[in-house]
């Protein structure tokens, strides 16, 4: 509606309210439509208007009811306005109902539009999302919103991400195994993608070596396997001294030992 069509429809309300329902006695809803119909029929709908000299009971019968669309048979669905902010996961919430957005829009504020059977998303006013509405508690998500790396988690594919990690080494795979051995394993993706953030961090050989031995002692836990990996690598054990090589010119000891004197000067005895 603009302004100059905002401007007529308002100019009406004082002329019904003060020739329609000034000094009437209406005590129900039912009175007023009443005395309304009367007045747009036999009292205003029959005068002869200024401007198009016509009454307008006849301008509208002739003019605009053949125009007219038929009356809906449900009732108006009024839109749900809202303004969600678009999570780390790329997911914005609307009546309690999560929807994906692309990743260029993770941290924005955009303006949403829900009714019985869509919900749009725009920034900007301009329409950037579409999805079906889902009742509170579910979610809607499109596919290609998610770069390849992340589609296994929004679609909680647990066989892909335990390809994964049996693709970084045997040791690593066996401990994810242990990690989404569980009735819901999805609930434990997290942890799944936790190990894998250590192998980009302290590397395979390393992660691999900590995950062997945690096996080895039914450790399955990630932050305790962090911690293993936070302590310094001890260093190796030097190698045992070798004994020195004999000299090359080396002389036994009695060969420096120097004759003893007799008082008188002759040999030793």
């Amino acid at each position: 509606m603009t302004a100059l069509e905002k401007a007529r429809v308002e100019r009406s309300v004082s002329t019904v309210r003060g020739d329609a329902f000034a000094g009437e006695i209406l005590t129900t809803i039912e009175d007023a439509r009443r005395r309304g119909l009367v007045w747009c029929r036999e009292e205003y709908g029959l005068r002869r208007h200024s401007r198009t000299q016509r009454a307008p009971r006849e301008h509208f019968e002739t003019e605009e009811q053949p125009v007219l669309l038929p009356l809906p048979l449900t009732v108006y669905d009024v839109p749900l306005w809202s303004d969600p902010t678009v999570g780390r996961d790329q997911r914005a919430a609307v009546a309690k109902a999560l929807y994906s957005l692309p990743q260029r829009f993770v941290g924005r504020v955009l303006e949403a539009r829900a009714d019985r059977q869509l919900v749009r998303f725009y920034d900007q006013g301009q329409l950037v999302k579409t999805h079906p509405r889902k009742p509170p508690g579910s979610h809607s998500t499109d596919p290609t919103d998610y770069p390849v790396e992340r589609r296994g988690y929004a679609f909680r594919d647990v066989d892909a991400l335990q390809r994964q990690a049996t693709g970084v080494s045997a040791a690593v795979g066996r401990y994810a195994a242990r990690i989404l051995d569980a009735p819901l394993p999805w609930t434990r993706m997290r942890r799944v993608y936790a190990l894998l953030g250590l192998v980009r961090r302290y590397g395979e050989p390393r992660v691999s070596a900590v995950c062997t031995t945690a096996l080895a002692v039914d450790l399955i836990d990630v932050y305790r396997l962090r911690r293993m990996l936070e302590q310094p690598t001890p260093a190796p054990e030097a190698p045992p001294a070798r004994p020195p090589a004999p000299a090359r010119y080396l002389r036994p000891a009695e060969q420096f030992a120097l004759p003893l004197a007799t008082p008188d000067g002759g040999e030793p005895v």
